[in-house]
């Protein structure tokens, strides 16, 4: 399925307006695009914020590091990636985040996808800024289903790309498989201002595990947002409320792959 560029009704000056009729509009507009799309459903839509919006995030995107923030340092599961959460950034970014998080937001995600009462986290766990390293890389996972501090239940990604310039041999494509993890299926170049919205079921596979070749001063930037819907019951004791990585079939070639599976287990 090929990209499409059609913006966001979001916009920046003189104050945020977000149309939440244009937003249902567009969402309808993508419907069929998205619930058709394989190996699951999802979407590449191109120039996806308005100009100056995305400029100024990129600007405010923190360099220095913040409150709290996580690092991914964890073998096969990614490294040299760290997580901003919008809540420990400048005002402007808070605001931005609030409106991603707003009621148009969550009309255009459910007229996209055909999925009702989607909920969004004001914790943003997980979510929020990601930002990769040269050599760093996210191996291929589906997504955790279960937020245990909201009990809900995990059903769709946003991903913004952030970085300008960005050339096809920089690598960091995002990576979508198979449900049996034999071969992927798409390659996602992450440009600027390119969105990706995808469902996050259990076989929902996806991942950028080739390490970045970028010089030194670039990173990989995006902004990650989760929505959710409520439970219909209570959470089995045994369900599973983390990331589950999955190797590819060369990984399982890799003595590094199992020597981190090791090292796990004795800790």
């Amino acid at each position: 399925m090929a990209s499409t560029s059609q913006a966001l009704p979001l916009t920046l000056s003189p104050e945020f307006d977000f149309d939440h009729n244009a937003a249902s509009d567009f969402g309808t507009s993508l419907n069929s695009s998205y619930v058709q799309a394989t190996p699951f459903p999802h979407i590449v839509i191109d120039n996806f914020l308005n100009d100056e919006l995305i400029a100024n995030i990129c600007k405010h995107f923190p360099i220095e590091q913040t409150h709290n923030e996580m690092l991914y340092e964890r073998g096969y599961k990614g490294q040299l990636k760290r997580q901003i959460s919008p809540n420990e950034c400048s005002p402007f970014l808070k605001t931005v985040f609030n409106a991603f998080n707003s009621a148009p937001m969550l009309q255009f995600l459910e007229k996209l996808t055909g999925i009702e009462g989607l909920i969004p986290d004001p914790y943003f766990a997980g979510g929020g800024l990601h930002e990769t390293r040269t050599g760093g890389f996210l191996g291929v996972h589906s997504d955790f289903r279960l937020n245990k501090k909201l009990n809900v239940e995990r059903r769709l990604n946003i991903i913004i790309y952030l970085n300008a310039d960005w050339q096809e041999a920089y690598g960091g494509h995002l990576e979508l498989w198979d449900v049996g993890m034999k071969k992927c299926l798409k390659k996602i170049l992450p440009i600027y201002n390119r969105c990706v919205i995808f469902n996050t079921d259990k076989d929902s596979n996806h991942g950028h595990p080739e390490p970045l070749t970028t010089p030194e001063n670039i990173t990989r930037r995006s902004v990650a947002l989760y929505y959710y819907t409520a439970r219909a019951v209570p959470s089995e004791p045994g369900e599973r409320n983390k990331t589950h990585y999955k190797p590819r079939p060369k990984d399982l070639l890799s003595f590094g792959y199992y020597a981190n599976k090791w090292f796990k287990k004795k800790k």
